[in-house]
Parts: structure tokens; sequence; C-alpha cells
């Protein structure tokens, strides 16, 4: 199955994105991560709302029509390992591949939230949304390490 991860901002310090590509690279075969980052929206003119609907805008294009979309909210569904390896065999099951989406520095665009069919929480903190990604990349693959009985996950 196909994840993928939607995520506003290009510009990651080197260790997010080595992080992200050490836990993707382990996800091959039946489950594989894909990273899209989406560009910022323009914040120089004051306007937040308007950039991060564009931010929105671009996720919701890169997601597609058909895809089980994931809001990253701190006010999101909290979910344990166990839950979420339940979740991604469901979505396996009915061919629905999931797409998380985390936002920008202010946030996901409300479009994006109510699309979303699941808002998924990592944390009752505010994560900096680099390790966001890498938190996200983490949980899958030990999810997915618990769906096909591999060592890592040691509840």
């Amino acid at each position: 199955m196909r994840m993928r991860l939607l995520a506003a901002g290009t510009r990651m310090p080197d260790w997010v994105d080595a992080g992200f590509a050490d836990y993707a690279g382990r996800l091959r075969g039946d489950y594989r991560l894909e990273l899209t980052e989406i560009p910022l929206g323009e914040r120089g003119s004051g306007d937040l709302r308007r950039a991060v609907d564009a931010e929105g805008r671009r996720m919701l294009a890169a997601a597609g029509e058909r895809c089980h979309l994931v809001a990253l909210q701190v006010g999101g569904r909290a979910l344990t390992t166990e839950q979420l390896a339940r979740w991604l065999e469901e979505r396996a099951r009915d061919g629905d591949a999931p797409v998380f989406c985390i936002g920008g520095p202010d946030g996901l665009a409300a479009d994006v939230d109510t699309r979303a069919r699941l808002r998924w929480s990592l944390s009752t903190l505010t994560l900096p949304h680099g390790l966001a990604r890498l938190v996200v990349a983490e949980a899958l693959y030990r999810a997915v390490s618990l769906i096909k009985g591999l060592p890592y996950h040691r509840p």
C-alpha cells in the first residue's frame, strides 16, 4: 500500500530529512511511504489565512480524490501502535491509500481538516513540523512492523 505524507514546508534541517529517509527506506514492499513537500504560501502580505489556504489547496490537489485523508492535529484522536496497525490493515483492505497531512507554521488549512476522514494527534504537545514528519514516519514503521510480526515493536 502506498502511504503518502504531504507536509507544508520545503526547507527542513538535515536531521529531519535523514531521519525521515531512514524510516521511509525501511518501508518497502507491501507498505511504502512517500513524502511530498508542499511549498508554503506567501506570508509577506501579512494575511496568514490566505497563505494557509493556498497551502491547503496545494495539499488537496496533491492528495487527489481517491484517498483516505488524515489531518495531523493536536486536537485529533490519539492512537496506540496497535490501533494504528489495525487502521492501516483496514485501509489496505478497502483500497483507499492513506494520505497524511501536516500543516505549516500557521497550522493546517480548514479545507484539509474538513475533508479529512481522520484527525490524528501525535501528542497533546505542539510539535515542530519537521519533528512531526519524523514521528509520523517512525509510527508508521512501528505499526507496519507489528503487522508483519517484525521484532522492532516491543510493547
